[in-house]
């Protein structure tokens, strides 16, 4: 009994310890938290930005040449970069009252260079207003100026690894390419692949275009790619389109729809269906005659009927044969007809069969659409 009491005491400190601990880790990350979000407090950037006025206002008194008024800018920029907008208007009225003790001191401006003259009260005040503004969209976002670059960042990046085809087994071959539109990061063209079925011998893999390009076209294709990718393999092959189009109309986007075509092949026999949601033809090369056949299944496009039904196109990749899924940037234009494009793309595949298409995927999109504008996606399946 009397250790037990003995105990109580020390074991009583540990917990009120253990407890101090886990409020300041607490306390720290929602801190963290807080700032990445722009809802933290800036008094810190505040006092230095503040100091540095009176400072800038100084050197320009004393080194009028040197230090020129238009100096009083620099806190303003990185005002607007890292401050509230009620802070950002302090440093805006301290620079005001600096430049004001600098055109007193100094003199009128046809004394001499390094006075303060109307066109650095011009400067001074647009820079500072400037910064005002971006402090105010800052704030409306929601994201500090150093974290908006890599939030964008972090979603290019998410895209690419969603876009990754799994590893096939000996005899297979897959690579693929995505090109967005105007050299940007962000593409409406996408790739979820997985492997399913019994001891993973099944290849899934679905191609969307997005409708839009681009950057307008990227936030939706990061969405919609979670999503697909959350729903492939978790729904029979011939459930899987019927979800995605019932899940792109809750959507409720104004410019909504989606094409997109879900291979399923399997890997021990080369059997495959090909869904499609009004998606453009698949072309296989087959080995043995060396012509390109095309590959249509029938299907709405994604995000505007609902109880739409998906017929799939059924074939079979033998050995030597190839299979190419891609998007109406590769083969389409507004001077180019679809069938012409097409024969285009068949066409300079040819120049790859000696090499089995290792590597061909992206010199297909260089060849036949270098410099549309549009995003452009590639998907190759070969069987050695």
């Amino acid at each position: 009994m009397a250790g037990r009491t003995g105990s109580t005491p020390s074991a009583t400190r540990a917990r009120r310890l253990h407890k101090s601990v886990h409020r300041v880790r607490t306390q720290l990350r929602r801190s963290g938290v807080d700032y990445f979000r722009g809802h933290g407090s800036d008094w810190v950037v505040l006092t230095a930005l503040l100091l540095s006025v009176p400072a800038l206002a100084w050197a320009t008194l004393s080194q009028p040449i040197w230090a020129a008024p238009e100096a009083l800018v620099l806190p303003l920029i990185a005002g607007g970069l890292l401050l509230r907008p009620f802070s950002m208007t302090l440093v805006y009225a301290a620079a005001a009252a600096a430049l004001t003790v600098e055109a007193l001191v100094l003199g009128h401006y046809g004394a001499g260079a390094g006075r303060v003259t109307p066109g650095t009260v011009l400067v001074v005040f647009a820079v500072g207003l400037v910064g005002l503004l971006i402090a105010q969209f800052r704030m409306r976002v929601g994201v500090p100026w150093t974290g908006g670059g890599t939030m964008l960042f972090d979603l290019r990046e998410r895209l690419r690894v969603q876009s990754k085809l799994p590893p096939l087994p000996k005899g297979w071959h897959r690579e693929m390419s995505l090109r967005p539109a105007g050299g940007q990061s962000f593409s409406g063209d996408f790739v979820v692949a997985a492997r399913t079925g019994p001891n993973r011998r099944t290849l899934e893999v679905v191609l969307t275009d997005v409708s839009g390009k681009g950057m307008d076209a990227g936030s939706r294709a990061l969405l919609l790619s979670g999503a697909f990718g959350g729903l492939l393999g978790s729904l029979a092959p011939h459930s899987f389109l019927p979800a995605a189009n019932a899940y792109l109309l809750r959507q409720d986007w104004e410019e909504g729809f989606a094409t997109s075509v879900h291979l399923v092949l399997d890997l021990d026999s080369g059997d495959y269906e090909l869904f499609s949601a009004g998606h453009l033809p698949a072309l296989q090369l087959c080995g043995g005659s060396g012509k390109w056949e095309q590959k249509e299944a029938d299907g709405a496009l994604l995000g505007v009927y609902e109880g739409v039904e998906f017929h799939p196109a059924k074939g079979r990749l033998d050995r030597g044969d190839v299979l190419m899924l891609f998007t109406d940037g590769l083969v389409e234009t507004s001077d180019r007809e679809l069938a012409e494009g097409m024969d285009r793309l068949s066409g300079a595949a040819e120049g790859y069969v000696a090499t089995r298409f290792r590597g061909a995927a992206w010199h297909l999109i260089e060849k036949v659409a270098k410099d549309v504008n549009d995003d452009r996606a590639l998907l190759l399946i070969t069987r050695s």
